[in-house]
């Protein structure tokens, strides 16, 4: 008697799936002709474009660091981060007429920087111990709805203590013209792009060589052993906050510096686009939402340059889709499996 073993056959991919990369590419086609087209055409204005773009992403990646970190030890996405970030522009008008409205220079913008990331980081720990600690174990949805709540709740107070009218962020810096070889751009976004480098590096060292980012990383990994080993949950995640929002204050500071116009809703858009990075980086990764904040912001501010202004936000959120469909992790998160 003769047995025939069956050979199982791979299961075909669905036509929608295989549609999926197709029609991303096909959209892109002209915005990236577009960005071609003019970087032939003048050289030296892309290449100061691209600049202008790493600096604006420079401060997106200072939002999603906030984020990333968040997510990465709690699960959680902070929605009230970009609430943060705006109150941090208005805590630096305060700190700038310190010396006087009008004052310009270094020691007018280090006041407003130190005073915005100092106020920041201290409401970061309190709204993480009256909103979020008390939902901790709560279902998942509790601490987003909790999240919501609070963002509005901070929109809503900046509109009874500030008003609804814009108010302009003082000139603390030059916008003089510098030139680096073919690229022309200003001072402000010179300044923005290394003081956003030089906290990305700053975070980078503290998490990668001191004890309380080694603790991070424990939680980040398996908060229940880390707990076990002695680590102080409740001050790390406190911490945790703490730093995200500082960095939100400082990037609330730099984006106020270059588009001077600071209001209570400022930081929805900004918000969102940093929220888009964190996910192209991987949301949960430090340097996924370094990478992916520069992204966005060269990818922003090229589609303004020579697609149009009013379509890149589109272009934008048009990525996060993209990201969501073909690779949900990010450039560099990796797949992780959930345990149930």
């Amino acid at each position: 008697m003769s047995t025939s073993t069956a050979v199982p056959t791979a299961r075909p991919v669905p036509i929608s799936k295989r549609l999926i990369p197709l029609v991303i590419a096909g959209l892109a086609v002209v915005p990236v002709f577009r960005i071609v087209r003019g970087a032939a055409e003048a050289p030296a204005r892309f290449f100061s474009q691209m600049f202008e773009g790493i600096a604006l992403g420079g401060v997106y990646a200072l939002i999603a660091l906030g984020y990333t970190m968040v997510y990465g030890v709690l699960g959680l996405i902070n929605f009230a981060h970009s609430d943060v970030f705006m109150l941090g522009a208005f805590a630096g008008i305060f700190g700038a007429a310190l010396f006087g409205s009008g004052a310009t220079g270094v020691v007018p913008f280090f006041a407003a920087m130190l005073l915005a990331m100092v106020s920041c980081a201290v409401l970061g720990v309190l709204i993480e111990r009256l909103a979020y600690r008390p939902v901790r174990n709560a279902p998942k949805l509790t601490p987003l709805v909790t999240a919501i709540g609070v963002s509005m709740l901070l929109q809503n107070l900046a509109v009874l203590k500030f008003g609804s009218t814009p108010r302009a962020f003082p000139p603390l810096i030059s916008s003089a013209a510098v030139h680096i070889g073919p690229i022309t751009t200003n001072l402000i976004k010179l300044i923005d792009l290394g003081a956003a480098l030089l906290l990305m590096v700053l975070l980078t060292l503290l998490v990668q060589r001191t004890r309380i980012g080694k603790a991070m990383r424990a939680i980040s990994t398996n908060a229940d052993a880390a707990r076990l080993m002695g680590v102080h949950t409740d001050q790390v995640i406190a911490m945790t906050f703490g730093l995200g929002s500082l960095l939100a204050g400082a990037g609330g500071i730099l984006f106020a510096l270059d588009q001077p116009r600071v209001e209570p809703l400022m930081g929805v858009q900004p918000g969102l686009k940093a929220f888009v990075a964190a996910v192209l980086g991987g949301i949960g990764n430090i340097p996924g939402a370094m990478v992916g904040g520069l992204l966005i912001g060269l990818v922003e501010q090229l589609s303004a340059a020579y697609v149009s202004s009013s379509f890149a936000p589109a272009i934008v959120f048009s990525i996060l889709v993209a990201v969501l469909l073909l690779r949900p992790q990010g450039l560099l998160g990796r797949v992780t499996k959930e345990k149930v």
